[in-house]
Parts: structure tokens; C-alpha cells; sequence
């Protein structure tokens, strides 16, 4: 049990496994006794339809040592500042909100959402109180050519291409933090005598010995559901869409205009993503089989796209929403698929692989004997964030007046959990602010709980709620501020593509 800990096996390639062997191999570059060794199979093709992330992904990419504009040019790279929620709370054409990647201006010294008043207001909420959404309106990019790599104007994520980032990874991984990589098929999974995982069998490179696996398999989940057969918790009963049919549509110019950021469109039982890379767009129906059949979504798609879309490869993903009981059990810890999925609304799925890939690099256990106790803090920490995205993800439905039985249905008490129920009535007289959100493990800031629920109509009835003439004026000293940062933002940024264009051809400085 003091046997120190050496080598790491990530088990499963693509996004999950090559983020999390990078993410250890960086923690420990100078640590040349700490040896990672990446297994995947193959003959197993990768999932590969996350094409968006979160703005840790530029934390990330810097921890393990990355260019961005290498990331950008190999990648197919585009800048995102957010998602357009179109057709959520009304089946009509002006319907759209904004979740956007900044705080409201003034944020840390006011809450905005009290001064906001809806009925009067010249502008959406994200609007008054941001300048990201103009910028998306626009096209714009979040930062100029004169910007190092990954400083900002604004902040930003990405888009990108999901197959592609996975060989950019694996590269870096293999040339720059000295990942071993072993192509081979899992056959069998072997015990020690206390339990753990002593080492995998593989068809064409032998028994693989290791002190920590981490589970990358995907749905298959080898080591953390089939050999320890670790509970799946489903939500299906809150979360209902389980299908999705994903495209990828070319642009109809070279030039044609890049969005910056994701489209979320409503759908009658679902709802469409679309992602503009450098060089066509990803789109994805995400739908319910409980309430639509698989010929209507494929039709609505079409629709979506406005073409016949006979002639593109239309790949089809069916998933359980849920999470394990636990993500580490013994000497193995589940990443990506393997520890659980929901729907990809607000990109959640690969910014809990980057958040886990962290907290292993830098909780890496020294011994045997500490690792359960890291392990209790991982299955704490993550069971937490898995339930409050399960709780964010919801809201997104709730306040909808869409009247299609899916959406009728997702309004329903019985779908939605205690804990969202709790606080949509505080915020029925109090507006989302950051003492609603104390922990540190907290996905979510009370800002995107705001521009959610504001952005689809919510209302909070602020007769009873103590506010201040100081506050509202403070308040309104931010709109106005925010008013002048549209506009000299608007005034200064070129658009996505141009931006894009402009890094191919010169590169970013270092920061």
C-alpha cells in the first residue's frame, strides 16, 4: 500500500484520453519517474462530434505547453464568445437569447438583474448588461492580430474540429510530454490480490502493467463498468432527448462568414447545434424518441440546412443521459464517456473531462495508501458538478412557452429535480446572485443562471426585495458603461474569419 505511484495507463484515446494523459504527462515533465502510457484500440473509431469547448480549454492548452496558433491552424479552429438560443421559449423567429462568455459589466460590485426592467428595457438582457452578444450579432472576433496568443478583448472558447484535435494532441503528447502510445485491443482486465487493476491483457501488445488506469473507453466503459461493474445513475426521467444526428455541411463561399458562437435552434421535440469552423459548419440534431420519430428528425434537419441532405454522411449517436455512482473506485478512474454523458447543450461534456484530467494531474496520488482518500474527494467533486450541470441543462427548458408535448412535458414538477425546483422559487423574488453558488466546485456562475433565465422571459418579482438608491444607481452607471464598451469594441475587432485568415498567414505573438 506505500508502493509509490509510477505509471499511469490511460485506457481510450480521442478527446478524453489524449487531453487527460497530456494534462499528467505536463503536471509531471520533470518528474521522470512518473511514466504515462496511453492504450487504444485500432480498430474503434472515435465519437468525434464535440466540437465545441469552454474558455478553460485555452488553461488547458497553455498547461501542456501548446501554440495557439498552431492549435488554431491544424485544427480547424474557430472563436467562440458563446451560444444563441433561438426558438427555446417561443416557436417564433424573433425568439433568440444570448449565454454569452463574459459577466455582466459591474458584475462584482452589483447585481444587475433587479435594475433590469423587461417591460421597459430597449434591449435584451445579455445585451444591457454585456457587449458579447453584439459582438456575435456582428460576426466579430474576441481579440485583434495584435493580441498575444490566448489573451482576449473578450473572452473566448473554441470551435473545432473534434477528429481533428485528437491527432494534434496525440502528436504533441507522444513528441513533447513523452506519452507512450500502445495501439492495441483490450482482451482482458486483471486483479491483484487486494483488487485493484495489476494490469490489462491486449491482443497485439501483451499485459500492460500499471498503478493508476484511467478509464477513456467511451459508452463501452471497460474498465469502470464492465470489470468493476460500477452503478450507472440515469437521468432520463429530467433529461429527455437521447438521439442525435450529426452532418457536416460545407460552406457555400470560401469566404463565407464564420459565426462567433454555437446556435442552439428548438426543435418540436429537441433541438439543432450549429458550429461554424474555417471550413463548413457542424450540425447535430439532438431529439427525444419518446416524442418524435427518427424520419422527423432526419426531415427537420434537412430542413434546418436548407438542402437535401441525401448526399452528406449523417452519423447517428444513441445515448443514455447519466453518470457512474462513483468515478473512481480502487486504482481506476472513469474520464470522458466512460464517467457519464448529457446532451451536448453548453459543450459540458468536454469541460468535465479537461476539469477531471486536472484534478488527477495535480491530486496525482504519491501512494497506494493515500489514493482512496483522493479518490473519495474526486467521487465528491464530481458527483456535485454532474448534478448541478444536470440542474443547469434543465433550466434551459423550463421557463419555455413552447407548447409541443416535449416541451410541455419537460415543464412537468415530476421532471424536474428537487433542488432546480428550490431555487427557481428563491428566484421567483430573489435574481440568481453568487451567494446562490458557495461551493468551489461550482460549474456554472450565477451570471449564466441569469442570462438563461432572463434571456427566456423568467420573471422575479422584486416588490418584496430590498434594493437601494445607491444600487440602482451604481447599477445604471453600469448599463451606460456597458453601452460605451459595445461600441468601442464593435469599433475594433474584425470579424471571425478575417481574424483567422490573418493568424494563418502571420502567426500570434508569444504571450
Amino acid at each position: 500500500m506505500t508502493k509509490s505511484i509510477k505509471r499511469v495507463v490511460v485506457v481510450g484515446g480521442g478527446t478524453a484520453g489524449w487531453l487527460t494523459a497530456g494534462r499528467i504527462a505536463a503536471e509531471q515533465k520533470d518528474n521522470l519517474t512518473i511514466e504515462v502510457t496511453l492504450v487504444e484500440s485500432p480498430n474503434v473509431p472515435i465519437v468525434g462530434v464535440g466540437e465545441g469547448t469552454w474558455p478553460t480549454m485555452r488553461s488547458t492548452l497553455i498547461k501542456m505547453g501548446i501554440r495557439e496558433d498552431d492549435f488554431i491552424n491544424q485544427c480547424d479552429v474557430s472563436f467562440k464568445q458563446g451560444a444563441k438560443f433561438a426558438k427555446w421559449a417561443k416557436n417564433e423567429e424573433s425568439d433568440f437569447y444570448y449565454h454569452p462568455l463574459v459577466l455582466p459589466q459591474g458584475f462584482s460590485k452589483v447585481n444587475p438583474a433587479p435594475h433590469w426592467d423587461p417591460a421597459n428595457a430597449a434591449q435584451s438582457f445579455s445585451n444591457s448588461v454585456c457587449f458579447q452578444e453584439a459582438l456575435c450579432e456582428k460576426g466579430l472576433a474576441p481579440k485583434t492580430i495584435r493580441n498575444a496568443q490566448y489573451s482576449a478583448v473578450a473572452n473566448y472558447a473554441y470551435h473545432l474540429n473534434a477528429g481533428k484535435f485528437s491527432q494534434f494532441i496525440q502528436q504533441h503528447c507522444i513528441d513533447k510530454l513523452r506519452v507512450k502510445h500502445v495501439l492495441a485491443d483490450v482482451s482482458a482486465v486483471v486483479n491483484n490480490e487486494i483488487g485493484d487493476i495489476s494490469h490489462i491483457k491486449t491482443q497485439q501488445a501483451g499485459d500492460i502493467y500499471g498503478d493508476l488506469f484511467v478509464d477513456c473507453t467511451g459508452f463501452k466503459a471497460l474498465l469502470i463498468g464492465k470489470h468493476y461493474d460500477v452503478p450507472f445513475k440515469n437521468c432520463n426521467d429530467v433529461l429527455f432527448v437521447n438521439n442525435a444526428l450529426a452532418v457536416q455541411v460545407p460552406y457555400e463561399h470560401e469566404d463565407s462568414p464564420i459565426a462567433s458562437h454555437t446556435i442552439s435552434t428548438g426543435q418540436q421535440a429537441g433541438w439543432i447545434w450549429d458550429i461554424g469552423l474555417q471550413h463548413r459548419r457542424g450540425v447535430g440534431h439532438v431529439f427525444s424518441s419518446e416524442f418524435t420519430s427518427e424520419d422527423q428528425a432526419y426531415a427537420d434537419l434537412s430542413r434546418y440546412v436548407g438542402r437535401n441532405i441525401d448526399d452528406l454522411a449523417i452519423k447517428k449517436i444513441s445515448f443514455e443521459s447519466g453518470y457512474r455512482e462513483k468515478f473512481w473506485h480502487r486504482n481506476c478512474v472513469a474520464v470522458g464517456l466512460a464517467a457519464g454523458f448529457v446532451e451536448p447543450l453548453e459543450a459540458s461534456s468536454i469541460v468535465l473531462v479537461e476539469l477531471s484530467a486536472q484534478m488527477i494531474a495535480e491530486q496525482l496520488p504519491a501512494c497506494r495508501s493515500v489514493m482512496d482518500i483522493i479518490a473519495k474527494r474526486f467521487n465528491d467533486t464530481f458527483t456535485y458538478r454532474w448534478l448541478r450541470i444536470i440542474d443547469f441543462l434543465k433550466l434551459h427548458y423550463v421557463p419555455s412557452q413552447r407548447e409541443e408535448p416535449f416541451w410541455q412535458e419537460n415543464r412537468e414538477a415530476h421532471s424536474i429535480p428537487e433542488s432546480l425546483q428550490e431555487m427557481l422559487h428563491l428566484w421567483r423574488y430573489h435574481p440568481p446572485y453568487d451567494h446562490d453558488f458557495s461551493s468551489n466546485n461550482e460549474v456554472f456562475p450565477a451570471a449564466s443562471y441569469q442570462y438563461v433565465l432572463y434571456g427566456m422571459g423568467f420573471k422575479t418579482d422584486y416588490s418584496l426585495f430590498p434594493t437601494s438608491d445607491v444600487e440602482k444607481a451604481l447599477a445604471q452607471e453600469q448599463f451606460k458603461i456597458n453601452q460605451a464598451n459595445i461600441a468601442k469594441a464593435v469599433d475594433m475587432l474584425p470579424t471571425n474569419r478575417e481574424l483567422i485568415n490573418k493568424i494563418k498567414a502571420f502567426g500570434l505573438q508569444a504571450v
